[in-house]
C-alpha cells in the first residue's frame, strides 16, 4: 500500500534543506517573513526519520513476517546505489584531496554517524543515511517480534516513554556539554543514531495507529492542514530554548502525515498529480547530491562562463544550481538509481 499524496511531502523537506545548507544567503529566504523557517529547515530530516517509520508500517502491514535478507536487499536497493553515486561524484571533485581514507571506508559501509567526529565526512548528507540503516536493520526485528499483531497500548506506552526520555536526555545534554562523555561531542549528538531512533519509533507508532483507527477516516483536511504549518512556524519562530533537530516536532509532524494521508480535496488530487509523485520519488536524489552538484556547478565556474557575481547574483546562481540539482537527480532516477534497483531486486538470496 502506498499513499501517493505523502510522496511530494518529501520533496518540499528535501528542497528546505537544500536552502538550508546553500540558499540562506539569498534575498528570497533571508527577510523578516520566512528566514526564521529556513535557519531551523534541517528540521526537514527529523520529518524524513518519522515518514520512514510510518511508511514501512504501511507498506508492509499485510506481511505476516518479514523476511530478513529479502528486505535488506530491497532497501539497499533503493537507497545505496544513489548515495553511492555521491561518493564517486565527491570523490572526483576533490580527487581525493582532503579525503581520508578511514572516513571513506566509513561512508561506504554507512557506518560514519557511529563513529566520533566522523558524521559528516566526506558527502555530509549521507549522515542521515547511516541513521536510516540502523533504522532499516532494526525494522524487521521490531515488526516480527513486537508489531505482528498491530497497534497495542503496550507498544504505544513504550514509544511514548521512550520518545519523552530521548527528549529530555538530548535537550540536558546539549543544555550541559560536561555531562556528554569523550569521546563523543557536542555536535555528535545531532548524528548519533541512537538519538534519533525515537523518530522512527514514533513514525511506526503512528503507522499502526493509523491503520487500526484512521484509515477509514477520510476527509477535507486542508485548513488543518494549513493551520498545522502555521503551528510550525510558531514553534520555528519562538523556540523557547528548545532544539528541535531530534523529533521534538513529531508533535507536529505525525497530526500533518495523518491529515495529509486522510485529506480528500482538492490539494489530495494536486498531490496526487505524476509530476508531483515524481518530485517526491527524486527528492533523495535531491537530499544525497546536493554537495556534488553545487561543487561540480562552483562559483568559479559561473563567473567564469555566465559572468555571475558569487555575491551580487546570489539569489541567480542558487536558483541555477538548484535547477541543475533537479535535473541531474531526475536523470539519475530514471537511467540509474530505476535500473540498478531492478537488478538489484531480481537477484534471489
Amino acid at each position: 500500500m502506498r499513499i501517493e499524496q505523502l510522496t511530494f511531502t518529501r520533496f518540499i523537506a528535501a528542497i528546505a534543506i537544500v536552502i538550508y545548507h546553500y540558499g540562506k544567503g539569498s534575498f528570497l529566504f533571508n527577510n523578516q517573513l520566512v528566514s526564521i523557517v529556513f535557519q531551523q529547515a534541517n528540521i526537514g530530516v527529523s520529518y524524513f526519520f518519522i515518514l520512514s517509520g510510518f511508511v514501512m508500517i504501511i507498506a508492509y502491514q499485510n506481511n505476516s513476517t518479514i523476511h530478513f535478507f529479502t528486505y535488506l536487499k530491497n532497501r539497499f536497493a533503493r537507497v545505496y546505489p544513489v548515495y553511492f553515486l555521491a561518493i564517486l561524484l565527491t570523490l572526483f571533485i576533490y580527487m581525493f584531496k582532503g579525503i581520508k581514507l578511514m572516513d571513506l571506508f566509513l561512508n561506504i559501509i554507512m557506518l560514519q554517524a557511529w563513529v566520533p567526529g566522523k558524521a559528516l565526512t566526506v558527502n555530509f548528507p549521507g549522515w542521515s543515511l547511516s541513521v536510516e540503516l540502523f533504522f532499516y536493520i532494526s525494522f524487521p526485528i521490531l515488526f516480527n517480534y513486537f508489531y505482528k499483531d498491530g497497534y497495542r497500548k503496550s507498544i504505544a506506552y513504550f514509544v511514548l516513554f521512550f520518545w519523552c526520555l530521548s527528549q529530555l536526555f538530548f535537550q540536558l545534554l546539549l543544555k550541559d556539554s560536561s555531562l556528554i562523555i569523550a569521546p563523543f561531542s557536542k555536535g555528535d549528538l545531532y548524528y548519533s543514531p541512537l538519538l534519533h531512533f525515537n523518530e522512527f519509533l514514533v513514525g511506526n507508532l503512528a503507522g499502526l495507529f493509523f491503520i487500526k483507527k484512521l484509515q477509514n477516516k477520510s476527509g477535507n483536511y486542508s485548513v488543518f492542514i494549513f493551520l498545522l504549518l502555521m503551528g510550525l512556524f510558531l514553534l520555528l519562530k519562538f523556540p523557547f530554548g528548545l532544539e528541535y533537530h531530534n523529533g521534538l516536532l513529531a508533535l507536529l509532524f505525525v497530526p500533518l502525515i495523518f491529515l495529509v494521508s486522510l485529506n480528500t480535496d482538492k490539494l489530495n488530487t494536486v498531490l496526487n498529480k505524476k509530476i508531483f509523485i515524481f518530485l517526491g520519488e527524486i527528492s533523495f536524489g535531491i537530499y544525497i547530491l546536493q554537495r556534488p552538484v553545487w561543487k561540480l556547478i562552483s562559483s568559479h565556474f559561473l563567473e567564469k562562463y555566465l559572468g555571475l557575481d558569487k555575491e551580487n547574483d546570489f539569489t541567480t546562481s542558487f536558483f541555477i544550481r538548484f535547477f541543475f540539482l533537479i535535473l541531474f537527480s531526475s536523470l539519475s532516477y530514471l537511467y540509474f538509481e530505476t535500473p540498478i534497483r531492478n537488478k538489484i531486486k531480481k537477484i534471489k538470496l
